[in-house]
């Protein structure tokens, strides 16, 4: 932590003296960037492999295309965007682009397509290529994109011409530029490494449960299986209202986002406010030890399932959550249950059991997930996996304390980079 401390300072010392004396300019984005650039294909043919970017292959964490795919031109030429290696690409759409879904494009493939719901920039020579990819992510544009999004709800996207008319300040110089972007760059390694760690952990609980109890699939150590159905009480629904276009502060009633349990972890910061003239139902109020299930996403993101460690009072489940509420007399570990249910394959399986209309986000029953079976091991060794979960969800709780104050840092330079004031 001493070495991390001083490279902090380090960081936050260089962006003190490092530009004082340079000149700033303020600039329009649209200036200095080509946005939604139409394709330059060259001398390709429709038998040419072409890389190709659907949004879910966008992780919104490392901010990198992670699983690319390769198609015919003949099959992309037209209705995807076209992109180039080098390029930012940016969801215009909600809620990918709250969500922070931006990447370079790097792809073996120089040439490639994607999403219709993707923006794309491509820098001019006069402005640092990175120092646009740090102000694309920065909580700037993230702020007041939300405000100017159009469209119907669920469908609002962020125009191009808000891009294109956005304002921020830069140095003149691209040397200076550069070493703007390097500082924002040695930060952001910072919050890589807590990431890495936190992504560390949640392998070796994958690891741990595969040795303790097998590929649930496949149930290679022939465990008893019982279908979801035998195991609980009741799975209870939730409730959406319109709310308030801003989180619940912590005294106030709110209602979770889908963002609370997307990642198979729970986030309490994810509300929307309930507004005062409605009533809060205190039958759907969170609580602790609750496990909780996304029933309707996108198909890369439907099933995902987390457990409530701790919650703030006053946060009530909305309708694409549902709370699997285990049955005391069967005994099973409500964490051996969670760390189950999200266990890559068998999630996988579980969401070939969504369904639903075309174009709208798939949905997975009540009578579905109750049909789903797991494996049922004896319950001292489920108490013995829970014992190992919460001792790795300590480790995990430090190594996200660290995390925020990064995130912090981080926020607090992108801020005074783009204000001209590194």
């Amino acid at each position: 932590m001493n070495s991390e401390r001083g490279t902090r300072n380090a960081v936050a010392g260089n962006s003190e003296v490092g530009a004082r004396n340079a000149e700033w300019m303020t600039v329009r984005l649209g200036d200095v960037v080509d946005i939604n650039p139409r394709g330059e294909f060259g001398e390709l043919k429709d038998e040419s492999e072409v890389g190709f970017v659907p949004m879910s292959a966008v992780c919104e964490y490392r901010k990198t295309v992670v699983a690319p795919e390769i198609r015919m031109f003949a099959d992309v030429r037209k209705g995807y965007t076209p992109m180039r290696n080098g390029d930012i690409i940016l969801a215009k759409i909600t809620p990918c682009f709250e969500n922070g879904k931006v990447a370079r494009v790097n792809l073996p493939q120089d040439i490639s397509f994607g999403s219709t719901e993707f923006h794309v920039f491509r820098s001019h020579p006069e402005i640092n290529a990175d120092l646009v990819f740090h102000l694309l992510r920065s909580d700037m544009i993230l702020q007041f994109g939300r405000a100017r999004m159009k469209g119907a709800a669920g469908q609002k996207r962020v125009p191009s011409e808000f891009f294109r008319a956005f304002e921020f300040r830069v140095p003149r110089s691209i040397l200076a530029q550069q070493r703007v972007a390097r500082i924002l760059d040695a930060a952001d390694a910072l919050r890589a490494k807590r990431r890495e760690a936190l992504t560390q952990l949640d392998t070796l609980l994958q690891s741990t449960f595969l040795t303790l109890f097998g590929d649930p699939v496949t149930n290679p150590m022939g465990w008893p299986k019982t279908s979801i159905e035998n195991l609980v009480d009741n799975i209870d629904s939730g409730w959406s209202p319109t709310c308030l276009d801003r989180s619940a502060t912590d005294d106030e009633w709110g209602v979770l986002k889908l963002g609370a349990v997307t990642y198979c972890e729970y986030r309490e910061n994810q509300t929307k406010a309930l507004p005062h003239e409605l009533t809060p139902r205190p039958e759907i109020e969170v609580r602790k030890g609750d496990l909780l299930f996304t029933r309707k996403n996108t198909y890369d993101l439907v099933a995902a399932c987390a457990y409530v460690h701790e919650t703030r009072p006053k946060l009530m489940l909305p309708d694409l959550i549902f709370r699997i509420r285990l049955s005391k007399s069967h005994g099973t570990e409500p964490t051996f249950i969670w760390q189950q249910l999200i266990f890559p394959r068998l999630r996988k399986h579980i969401q070939t059991f969504a369904g639903g209309a075309a174009g709208s986000m798939p949905n997975i029953s009540k009578a579905k997930l109750r049909a789903i079976e797991l494996i049922t091991p004896p319950l001292p060794l489920q108490q013995k996996f829970a014992a190992i979960v919460e001792s790795i969800e300590r480790q995990k709780t430090t190594q996200r304390a660290h995390l925020a104050e990064l995130d912090a840092l981080f926020a607090a330079l992108q801020h005074r980079a783009f204000r001209g004031e590194l």
